[in-house]
């Protein structure tokens, strides 16, 4: 199967493979720990397809778990494509979709399922997925389900499966704690790194450029990198939901092809861009850290990290995009003056030998010759349309009323109206309500009045007392006398 599979140009021999393969073919618990982009998947995945066989019973026999949905779809797809010739069927089971089409995958007979923690926990708990069959369980990037918080998840996961299964736990790094689960529901488990000794925790064939920049002219640096020679695809990582949006839609409007994956849009959404970067629609990915273990394109050249990560481990994960299947690739991570802290412990984590980042602005000549971006160079592609005029946010005169005279509260005033100088509050945009009492008496009294009635003019008396209704005569009171 490995023979073909290679012929087929479908794998490459990398180290993690020629050593976990093997081990897993004959039944072995692995801890396999390898840089990103180094072939994990196929690691444990062709052992796993081997174990159930070319036509394995109906039911779920084989457990990948894994800790997005992204890296889901991605594992699900490479093992498809892994088990094209045999009639094994994979279900990937995860959140943010329907639950009746992954259910309906299950109820088919589906033999492996690769899944998110809390979907198939979900599942299970309804009776809808049963894990007491399961041969094989894999665990893969085990160590960003442990900063994600799934390791009681993962515990309750192991519970439900047989103690006698085939166990394999991948992950580009191995902190303590996934140690000590390795050590709980492992049987004598052989750990395998697949790194040089002499080679440092970043990967030789990913250059990695580091400059301190400034945040108003990071999009105008990021748009001339875009333009480098050379630069296929490009994956941008931002620290927030906001910034990524917003740099989609600055790129877009100064030309280029972007799309964006983050928390804020739905799974279909995230899906729908994930598929058109693979497929070339879209040559640039703005993305947050939700998605950095999920994608697994070979062809990308460039990584831009907006704003600088955590930690050494996260940079690692985001630098691992490029460079993949023995690629060369350029990592360009920017660092703000006030994260310059965290930059330090990174370069000494990493000893990449820069404390100190050369300050880069769009204008500064190293930034050309670094990155071999053509001279003359502008952040702005000559097939882009004028630049958009933004929309002048409206003001509010004094006073605290809109030139409309609403007062509405979207014109610049306090969005709950607590803060409006007429009292007024607007829940829903359309009702207005008096928060002085005496004006609603007011109006209500003027309502009964004929017209210029109830109206004072500051000079005299108003005419509303002198109009005032009598009382009736009730009779307890003697009347006046003639």
């Amino acid at each position: 199967m490995v023979d073909a599979l290679a012929t087929k140009g479908i794998i490459e021999p990398f180290p993690i493979q020629t050593q976990t393969i093997p081990l897993g073919l004959a039944g072995q618990d692995i801890i396999g720990q390898a840089k990103t982009g180094t072939g994990k998947t196929l690691g444990f995945g062709l052992p796993l397809l081997q174990s159930l066989g070319t036509n394995p019973e109906p039911g779920v026999k084989a457990l990948v778990v894994v800790p997005t949905r992204e890296l889901c779809v991605q594992v699900a797809e490479d093992l498809v494509l892994a088990a094209s010739n045999r009639s094994t069927q994979i279900a990937a089971i995860y959140g943010g979709k329907a639950y009746e089409g992954q259910v309906e995958q299950l109820k088919a007979g589906a033999q492996v399922v690769v899944g998110t923690p809390g979907r198939l926990l979900d599942l299970a708990s309804q009776h809808m997925l049963s894990l007491k069959d399961v041969k094989v369980m894999v665990l893969d990037e085990a160590d960003k389900m442990l900063d994600l918080g799934f390791l009681s998840d993962i515990e309750k996961l192991f519970a439900q499966t047989s103690p006698t299964r085939h166990t394999m736990l991948f992950s580009a790094t191995m902190p303590g704690p996934i140690v000590a689960l390795a050590r709980r529901f492992m049987n004598r488990p052989i750990h395998i790194r697949a790194t040089d000794p002499d080679e440092g925790r970043t990967q030789a064939n990913i250059k990695h450029v580091v400059y301190r920049a400034h945040s108003m002219d990071k999009d105008e640096v990021i748009a001339r990198i875009l333009q480098a020679e050379g630069r296929g695809k490009t994956v941008i990582f931002t620290r927030t939901k906001r910034a990524a949006a917003k740099l989609v839609e600055e790129l877009n409007d100064r030309g280029f092809n972007a799309a964006a994956v983050h928390g804020d849009l739905n799974q279909e959404q995230r899906e729908r861009a994930m598929a058109a970067f693979k497929a070339g629609k879209k040559d640039i990915l703005i993305a947050t850290d939700v998605a950095a273990r999920g994608i697994d394109v070979n062809d990308v050249t460039h990584v831009i990290n907006h704003t600088i990560p955590d930690d050494d481990d996260t940079y690692l994960h985001r630098a691992g995009r490029t460079g993949r299947a023995g690629k060369t690739g350029i990592a360009v991570t920017f660092v703000d003056w006030d994260d310059m802290h965290k930059w330090s412990l990174i370069n000494k984590a990493l000893d990449m030998g820069q404390p100190e980042p050369v300050e880069t602005y769009s204008s500064s000549p190293h930034l050309y010759a670094d990155l071999d971006i053509p001279e003359g160079t502008k952040g702005r592609l000559k097939t882009a349309g004028p630049v958009r005029e933004r929309e002048p946010r409206a003001t509010v005169p004094a006073g605290g009323r809109s030139g409309s005279g609403r007062g509405d509260s979207r014109q610049g005033g306090a969005r709950d109206g607590s803060a409006r100088g007429d009292g007024s509050a607007r829940g829903d945009g359309r009702t207005r309500t008096r928060s002085s009492s005496s004006n609603d008496a007011t109006r209500s009294e003027g309502a009964q009045k004929p017209d210029g009635a109830g109206t004072h003019d500051g000079a005299g008396p108003t005419r509303r007392r002198r109009n005032r209704t009598r009382r009736p005569n009730t009779g307890s009171t003697p009347p006046p006398a003639a």
